[in-house]
């Protein structure tokens, strides 16, 4: 499997993971940067895709630090 098929399985993992544990979370992924292009054309690369992914863990991260304090 190429890295790119990697991390959007990684992503979509994640992703389903947020929308079934922290559905309160899943409203800001549509606020993430890739997912409101700023061209007709976006290109999507390992780099955007890796960048994605990062963005995803570092929101749940913030959420269980600030929310889920034992």
């Amino acid at each position: 499997m190429d890295a790119s098929k990697t991390l959007i399985t990684q992503i979509t993992e994640l992703t389903t993971q947020i929308e079934t544990n922290y559905p309160e979370l899943y409203k800001f992924i549509d606020e993430q940067p890739i997912t409101v292009p700023s061209s007709n054309h976006p290109k999507t690369d390992e780099k955007n895709l890796l960048d994605y992914l990062e963005s995803l863990k570092e929101l749940l991260r913030h959420h269980l630090d600030t929310h889920h304090k034992n």
